[in-house]
This record gives structure tokens, sequence and C-alpha cells, in this order.
């Protein structure tokens, strides 16, 4: 890719990530917290650095004197033309690989589920006081009597080892399922909140491999994915701009169903661009595991 191109792509890049990733940078460096966009930071392990960086993905060649500058990020070497990620470094990643493709093949081989109504939410401050939850920095917009009468009522229906997880002692075993991280590639389906938001963890998990824009387009999805889920959740996020969806009345459900369809609707060409990028670096992987021999030398 001749210098000018990737330069201009790398410049649109920046332009786009530089809101999300100066307003958390200015959050913290004022102790304040935002439980919607920072959680993309603390939870998923991407810096804002990281975020910031732009890479062409696996099998592009950057060419130009400044493409050297490069050879500074992990994962690259010099090639006859230019600079290229390092396709060396992918066999160590193979068993992500495997992992990431059997999660995200089966999820789009599944029925979707949308009768969960963000209640995971709900689940993990249920039987808790102000004082207990996690998010302790926002009000509950929900008194704890509303909180245990709705999960009780609804019932708890969560697909999602990474929800689940979090769940108080005493919600756990009001819900239908015990997903495990084991289970986890034969339970994930597409109308999860939190399996469309952790397309950005598969995403940055092959940084530099993946396109810094597809990751991005992950990242985007997840920001819209957590809105929703802050919304639904038991939690006043008027502050942080984000009307809520009353989960606890009939209405609110229909309007969290329909809120999970457009997500799930976003997240599927996502998914299959991310499945087909991710197959290719799994060949890739495989050639290079071949090519190297039994002792992993050339």
């Amino acid at each position: 890719m001749r210098q000018e191109e990737w330069q201009r792509r790398a410049a649109r890049h920046a332009d786009r990530v530089r809101p999300w990733v100066d307003a958390r940078l200015a959050r913290r460096a004022a102790g304040r917290k935002h439980a919607v966009d920072d959680f993309l930071f603390d939870y998923y392990p991407f810096s804002p650095a990281k975020l910031a960086s732009w890479h062409p993905g696996f099998g592009v060649v950057l060419e130009g004197p400044e493409a050297r500058s490069y050879l500074a990020h992990s994962g690259y070497i010099v090639a006859s033309d230019g600079v290229t990620a390092d396709p060396s470094r992918l066999a160590s990643k193979r068993p992500r690989l495997n992992l990431a493709i059997r999660i995200l093949t089966g999820t789009k081989s599944r029925p979707a589920m949308t009768g969960c109504f963000g209640l995971h939410e709900w689940a993990m401050v249920y039987g808790l006081t102000q004082g207990e939850v996690r998010h302790e920095d926002l009000p509950l917009r929900v008194s704890p009597g509303t909180i245990a009468a709705t999960v009780d009522e609804i019932g708890l229906r969560c697909t999602h080892i990474d929800a689940f997880r979090f769940f108080t002692p005493p919600a756990v075993p009001l819900n239908g399922l015990e997903p495990t991280r084991a289970t986890q590639p034969d339970l994930e389906q597409p109308g999860c909140l939190h399996a469309s938001m952790d397309l950005y963890k598969y995403a940055f998990w092959f940084s530099p491999f993946v396109s810094s824009e597809l990751v991005t387009d992950c990242f985007e999805l997840a920001r819209s994915a957590r809105q929703v889920d802050m919304a639904a959740s038991p939690y006043d996020c008027g502050d942080l701009g984000l009307a809520p969806i009353r989960v606890e009345s009939a209405e609110g459900r229909q309007q969290y169903a329909a809120a999970q369809r457009e997500l799930m609707d976003q997240a599927a060409p996502l998914r299959a661009r991310l499945e087909a990028v991710l197959v290719g670096l799994q060949v890739s992987a495989e050639e290079n595991s071949e090519a190297s021999g039994p002792s992993g030398r050339r």
C-alpha cells in the first residue's frame, strides 16, 4: 500500500477514535467515571493508545520511508518492499483463533433468544442495597424490592458467562442455565447483547492482524450495546444521557426486545466479516506451523 494511501487511512482512523480516546483520558485525569464508555476500556483490556493506533491488517505491505515507524510496534517485520505484519507470529495464536472462530460460527448458527429483557444487570444487584452495588457512583432508579419482584416475576434466562458470573449468590439458582467458560462456545446466541459486545474482544485479540477499521467498527457496536445494557438496568443513567428502558413494565420489555433485535441485525454482518478474517489468519497460522516443522524452526 502506497504511503499516501495508508497515511490517509491512519488519519481517518485517528479522527474517528479521538472523541472516545480523549474523553477517556480526560475522565481518568479528573478522577471521573462513565459506566458506559469506561466499561469498554476497563472491562476489555485494550488501552486507549492501542485503539488509537492504526493497523492495516494481515497481508498488507506498508510502503514508503515512514512505514519503518511500524517496526516499533510488536508484530511487524521488514518485507522486500516495505513493512508488514509478521506471519510467523500467528502460530502462537492458534488456540485463541480456534476458540474465537468456534464461538463466532456457533453464535450465528443458533436462533436468537430475545426474552432475557436485559435482566442480567438486575441479577447483579439482586438482594443488594445501594451501598453494595457494583456501580456505586450511580443511584438505583428502582428500589431493591422492585428489583427482586421484577426478577422473581419475569425470571432469568442469561446465556452469557461474563454476565452470569457477576450474578449475586441468590440470583444464580434463578437462572435457567449455568453458563461456564467451557460451555461458552455451545451457548452463545445472536440475541445476546454481550455476544455482540464481545465481537470487539475477538477483533482486538488479534491486532495488528485485524485491521483497525474492523476493530473500531466492533468497538462502536459494543458501545451501542452497552448503552442499551445500562439503559435497561436498574440504575439511573440520566446523567449519562440515557433514557431508561423500563423493563419492569410490559412496554419497556417490548422496547428492549426491539433494541435487542436492532443490535443483532447490526452485529450479524460484523460477525461475518470478523469470522472471515480470523479464518484467513487460522489458515496462515497452520501454513506457518507446517513450514516451521516439528521443531518450530524453519
